[in-house]
């Protein structure tokens, strides 16, 4: 499984790298949206985890370019990863085209049980990480 992660504190990517190299996942990391833009138009994905708030562009501006692509990398799944407690924020998110929210301090279980979830719903075989 290849999870692209975009979110611009280091100390965050570092743990969840951590959770998912005991999932033997592989993770890349982008410091902020546009480098995780760029990084989708290079490589391929299984899923993408996206921080709200960053410098630049933010997470949901960065989500609705993935959708807009018009291509298969369009259809990935995405995780927003946030901080951010707004009250219609898990609506905004959806609007924009997240498949799931989840909260910081993001626990293990959750994050695998929403990948899980999300690959379960795309793959034929009922494929999971790891």
């Amino acid at each position: 499984m290849n999870v692209l992660f975009i979110e611009d504190d280091a100390m965050n990517r570092r743990v969840v790298k951590d959770m998912l190299d005991v999932a033997g996942a592989a993770m890349v990391g982008a410091e902020d949206a546009e480098q995780g833009l760029a990084l989708v138009e290079q490589q391929d994905f299984d899923v993408a985890l996206v921080d709200l708030r960053m410098p630049g562009m933010d997470g949901l501006s960065a989500i609705r370019h993935i959708r807009a692509r018009g291509d298969a990398k369009a259809a990935m799944p995405i995780i927003v990863v946030t901080a951010d407690t707004a009250h219609d924020l898990r609506a905004r998110c959806l609007e924009a085209g997240a498949d799931e929210v989840l909260f910081k301090p993001v626990a293990m279980d959750s994050l695998f049980d929403a990948i899980g979830r999300l690959m379960a719903r795309g793959a034929p075989d009922g494929g999971v990480i790891g």
